[in-house]
């Protein structure tokens, strides 16, 4: 496949998983009551944080299948993004949706996995491709965090 169409086409499964991730979030009066630490960046900054780490991604995905040497590395590539998009996506579900921070808190464990498993699994081939993704582990582990306090500040949860 030709460079730009697997960049675009990374660019597009990124940007269709930050839609839907956007999508089934919901900062309306449930989340507004929830208390929060002292320490939890505006609003307005999950927005382009997000936007930044689903870029570098993206471009992730696309210079690990141009450094990849295989086709089974070219299919683990895209099972182990998608299933980090949909770790992504079902913490947003049991957040903001489901309302239930203690069952994100558990799920939030296999996106973090998710995420160290493809920068040791991309490091074995392209070392760029595992660096661009080191940004996503900071923050998702940054958002743990934040979620771990939402629960001990909020919780119990029903």
């Amino acid at each position: 496949m030709k460079q730009w169409k697997v960049i675009a086409t990374a660019g597009v499964v990124a940007a269709f998983v930050a839609t839907l991730g956007a999508t089934v979030t919901d900062l309306g009066p449930w989340y507004q009551n929830l208390q929060k630490p002292a320490w939890k960046p505006p609003d307005w900054l999950f927005g382009p944080a997000w936007t930044l780490i689903f870029a570098l991604a993206a471009l992730s995905a696309a210079t690990a299948w141009r450094d990849s040497t295989a086709r089974i590395q070219r299919d683990w590539i895209i099972i182990l993004f998608c299933a980090n998009g949909a770790f992504n996506v079902l913490w947003s579900l049991l957040f903001f949706r489901a309302q239930r921070p203690d069952w994100a808190l558990l799920e939030v464990v296999l996106l973090w996995g998710s995420i160290v498993f493809l920068i040791v699994y991309l490091s074995r081939f392209s070392k760029p491709a595992a660096w661009l993704v080191a940004p996503y582990l900071v923050w998702v582990s940054f958002a743990a965090a934040l979620n771990w306090s939402v629960v001990q500040l909020n919780g119990p949860f029903t």
